[in-house]
């Protein structure tokens, strides 16, 4: 009988060399005593990332390494990452090392923990450890698409995320996706919870980001998802007859 977790951890990585093997250490670490698995999805890197991940395949045996044979970006990346994952809850954190991997089986609990309808709890990032004009743009731009959205997120820029795999394969995809997870839950008629956790410097690498490169993005991508709301119909709940 294949091996069945219980929970998926999915990590996609670009040019993260550096960080990746110690992320995966971290993450084995972290989830220590639980029926796990670790996927990490590299978004065809140009240095060793890949080489570096399954390297480590036979330290850590909960390691599934998958590779895109073209960059796609970090939605595809994790969206592939969810698709091959084997557990019904799905956690979810950046690949350069600013997220705690020790915030997520709180994330993962809390999860299972919640009433059914319960589909994501989501990391809010405290004492962020980042440039003040990347932490002023995100206050802004939480603040914006809070009030449109109206999703009751503070940060969905916390890649730290749990959620139920199956709950995320009812979502319409699209770029940019994990950005706006909240307010897609709350569209199908599930409900969301946000948890703080951690938030940690850089060691190594770069970020792949900019704040006028995300500001382009949100602008056409908040406007989709302000449509994609205003064209969901409640059903009230399903009865079978």
């Amino acid at each position: 009988m294949a091996f069945a977790p219980d929970i998926s951890v999915v990590v996609p990585v670009y040019d993260e060399e550096g960080a990746a093997p110690a992320l995966a250490r971290e993450i084995a670490a972290a989830f220590a005593g639980r029926a796990f698995e670790i996927l990490f999805v590299d978004d065809a890197s140009r240095d060793g990332t890949r080489a570096a991940l399954t390297a480590l395949r036979a330290e850590i045996p909960q390691l599934r390494v998958l590779a895109h044979r073209s960059n796609a970006g970090q939605s595809r990346a994790l969206r592939t990452g969810i698709l091959a994952a084997r557990a019904p809850i799905v956690v979810t954190l950046d690949g350069d090392g600013q997220n705690d991997p020790a915030d997520g089986p709180a994330l993962a609990d809390a999860l299972a923990a919640g009433p059914p309808g319960l589909a994501l709890v989501g990391g809010e990032r405290v004492r962020r450890q980042d440039s003040r004009a990347k932490k002023v743009a995100s206050r802004i731009g939480n603040g914006v698409r809070r009030r449109l959205l109206g999703d009751t997120a503070n940060d969905t820029g916390c890649g730290l995320k749990a959620f139920r795999r199956d709950a995320f394969l009812r979502l319409p995809y699209f770029d940019h996706i994990h950005r706006y997870l909240p307010a897609l839950m709350l569209r199908e008629g599930y409900q969301v919870a946000f948890r703080p956790v951690g938030h940690r410097h850089r060691q190594s690498g770069r970020s792949k980001y900019t704040n006028l490169g995300r500001l382009a993005a949100s602008l056409s991508d908040l406007l989709g998802v302000m449509w994609l709301q205003s064209r969901a119909r409640d059903p009230g709940g399903v009865d079978e007859a």
